[in-house]
């Protein structure tokens, strides 16, 4: 939005009521000079939202974003990397759970696996998050919109948190905490997302699997991951949409690399 500012203030100038559809739309294609299709979806996005608030709040009369269209982009699979159910254990097995972050990283990566779950909503969870239901773990995830997710826990992660909480007395607060630089203890803080990629960058190269290597496995990858997994195994897209709280099945088929696997298996048959 502040560069949309500087845009209007440089090419247009006057009271936000002066702009106009074609205004936007000349901001659009100043754009396409310099960031791919996806990212003027993002910002066009962003103007379309602000107006849809000053609208609300009776500042402008209309959106003048509203009848804008942004580039045309489709896409049929994310470009999110994805670990092997291989290399995901080989990861979860590496990490030294003799300490309170060791137990911590194994935990938020298996919730991650397990559930789904979105960086951004894992820590975010409280320790309450946590509970039982009919003698089986739960976990309450805190979608967008203020939506509660409720996931009952895959008997690996459900092992995982049991140790992490019992281990470390955890009963309030914050679930995945920050750790006091070099001392191995956790503060009441909350793991930033910066905080959880840098872990898992150190986890994966030092695991030695193959995202180490590409530097591109992240937060996200767990996500996809356990996505993939679940399909592979005869798992229906629809429960998985349920289960990663998603708007659309399309949405989670972009998650979906069971056709990664199918596409080596036809090259290795070149015998060469």
């Amino acid at each position: 939005m502040r560069e949309f500012a500087a845009w209007w203030d440089q090419h247009g100038g006057g009271e936000l009521r002066d702009i106009e559809p074609f205004h936007i739309a000349a901001y659009v294609e100043t754009l396409q000079l310099r960031l791919s299709a996806p990212s003027i979806k993002v910002h066009l996005a962003a103007v379309k939202m602000l107006f849809d608030w000053l609208v609300v709040g009776q500042v402008v009369a209309v959106n003048p974003a509203a009848v804008v269209r942004g580039p045309k982009h489709s896409v049929r699979q994310g470009s999110t990397p994805v670990l092997s159910k291989e290399d995901t254990r080989t990861l979860l097995d590496s990490i030294d759970v003799s300490t309170p972050i060791g137990l911590r990283d194994r935990a938020l990566i298996a919730l991650m696996t397990y559930t789904f779950a979105r960086v951004g909503v894992v820590i975010k969870m409280q320790a309450e998050d946590v509970y039982e239901k009919n003698r089986r773990l739960w976990v309450c995830l805190h979608e967008k919109g203020g939506k509660l997710h409720d996931m009952p826990a895959h008997h690996s992660l459900e092992e995982y948190l049991h140790v992490y909480l019992s281990q470390t007395g955890m009963q309030e607060g914050f679930l995945f905490r920050s750790a006091v630089a070099r001392t191995g203890q956790l503060t009441d803080k909350p793991m930033s997302q910066s905080d959880v990629y840098r872990m898992i960058r150190r986890r994966v190269v030092a695991a030695g699997i193959e995202g180490g290597r590409s530097r591109k496995t992240g937060c996200h990858s767990f996500r996809a991951t356990g996505i993939t997994e679940y399909l592979r195994n005869d798992g229906k897209l629809e429960t998985a949409q349920k289960m990663a709280n998603h708007e659309s099945s399309r949405t989670t088929g972009l998650y979906d690399r069971r056709d990664d696997q199918v596409s080596l298996d036809e090259v290795e048959q070149i015998r060469i």
